[in-house]
């Protein structure tokens, strides 16, 4: 297996050493999936000791990425039991506010940062890099970009993968944190299609030239049953992203690796549409590789558990929504909660995956409610349905409610109650 590692951006502070007492020291577990999930549970064992392997199939760490927020104090309890609370913080997009517009690009109402934005945003791929350089210099921990699980076979003592490149290898215990269209979840619970609850939405994002001047800010506008934005997050002048949503009473058949098919499908779905999206689908007809596209359906994955035997599911693969369902969130605080208590266990992972899911399942069912409205708020699927979110986010916004707001938009975030581990 060979391991890749990448050093670029501003130097972490000096990795800690895994305390001598730790109690996860017999066990060697492989991650699979380098997003957000899979690095923050290597960071959490490896502080008590585990020898971890993290294997991802793209060929190096993912940069950028849409950003993600963090909100209340369960979120903020975490980030700082994993030393990264202050980090996170210097590499924040410090977003502001976003205007909902209308198609002749007049305001109409105004989103405030802490209802789009949480209480602190990071792009997706910084805070990757951030548990990475944390992570990546432990004696205990090593990455395996460029490959990925090909099969799976429990044993009396641990489980037995194949990988598509490299040599088999032996693991105690294997966890799939490989998202939304998870490889480990098919081949331990069956095909995606079992779990995989689509909600009548598909979302598109990719970067635009920022012809509207943004400035860590930004517009969308929507009519019934479709949506454009641009936004600036990152402070660059020249930088800007575009996000689309529109609803589907059917499926839209599409190949990920397709970027003509999706192209077309986008195309088709939001031509006519007024304010900015002229040159928004000009700035989609000049993408010329599927990586700079993101296109896929707003879902959600129900599981009737999230383990079998040696084998259980953490972040997105287990219970992950397409968007708004505080995905990063909910990620950190389960491999919080799944090292936790594996070390209250002393590695038993019968009991400790039963444990993982008592207390973590509830709070995910809460986000992915809260997930559950995201294509109807972005693209309400009648006028009127628009105005009514319209002015209920205008009030929500006005100084008197403020505080109301912010309770409401973290009441998911905060819906569990985190024991002291170990």
């Amino acid at each position: 297996m060979t391991t890749t590692h990448q050093s670029h951006g501003p130097a972490p502070a000096p990795a800690s050493a895994p305390s001598p007492s730790a109690s996860l020291s017999h066990l060697h577990l492989l991650v699979s999936g380098a997003g957000i999930a899979g690095p923050a549970l290597a960071l959490q064992l490896a502080r008590r000791g585990a020898r971890v392997t993290v294997v991802e199939k793209a060929p190096a760490l993912r940069p950028g990425g849409h950003a993600v927020d963090f909100r209340g104090h369960v979120h903020r309890r975490v980030l700082q039991d994993m030393g990264i609370w202050d980090e996170v913080h210097a590499r924040e997009t410090r977003m502001g506010t976003q205007t909902v517009v209308a198609a002749d690009g007049t305001p109409q109402v105004e989103l405030p940062a802490a209802f789009m934005s949480g209480d602190v945003e990071i792009a997706r791929g910084d805070l990757a890099e951030i548990m990475y350089r944390r992570t990546k210099d432990l004696e205990n921990v090593s990455y395996v970009f460029g490959d990925s699980i090909a099969s799976l076979t429990e044993t009396s003592t641990g489980v037995d993968v194949t990988f598509e490149k490299a040599p088999p290898r032996s693991f105690d215990l294997v966890v799939g944190a490989d998202g939304l269209h998870s490889r480990t979840r098919a081949l331990v619970l069956g095909d995606e299609s079992r779990y995989l609850k689509h909600l009548g939405y598909y979302v598109a994002a990719f970067e635009v030239p920022n012809h509207l001047g943004l400035h860590r800010s930004a517009r969308l506008h929507s009519d019934p049953g479709r949506m454009v934005s641009i936004g600036n997050s990152d402070g660059v002048p020249d930088h800007a992203g575009a996000s689309l949503v529109f609803s589907s009473d059917e499926q839209v058949g599409y190949d990920r690796r397709d970027l003509a098919g999706q192209k077309k499908i986008l195309t088709e779905r939001f031509r006519g549409m007024g304010w900015e999206t002229a040159k928004v689908l000009e700035a989609l007809a000049g993408l010329e590789s599927a990586d700079e596209l993101y296109f896929d359906a707003i879902a959600q994955v129900h599981v009737d558990r999230l383990s079998s035997g040696r084998v259980v599911l953490l972040g997105d693969a287990g219970y992950g929504a397409t968007m708004g369902g505080m995905g990063t969130g909910a990620a950190v605080v389960a491999a919080y909660v799944l090292a936790g208590e594996l070390a209250v266990a002393g590695g038993d992972h019968r009991t400790a995956f039963a444990a993982y899911e008592a207390a973590f399942r509830d709070y995910a069912k809460g986000c992915q409610k809260v997930a559950g409205n995201a294509g109807p708020f972005l693209a309400p699927p009648t006028e009127r349905a628009r105005r009514r979110r319209d002015l209920t986010y205008r009030l929500l916004g006005s100084r008197p409610l403020a505080r109301l707001f912010k309770k409401l938009a973290e009441r998911a975030a905060t819906a569990i109650t985190l024991r002291d581990y170990p």
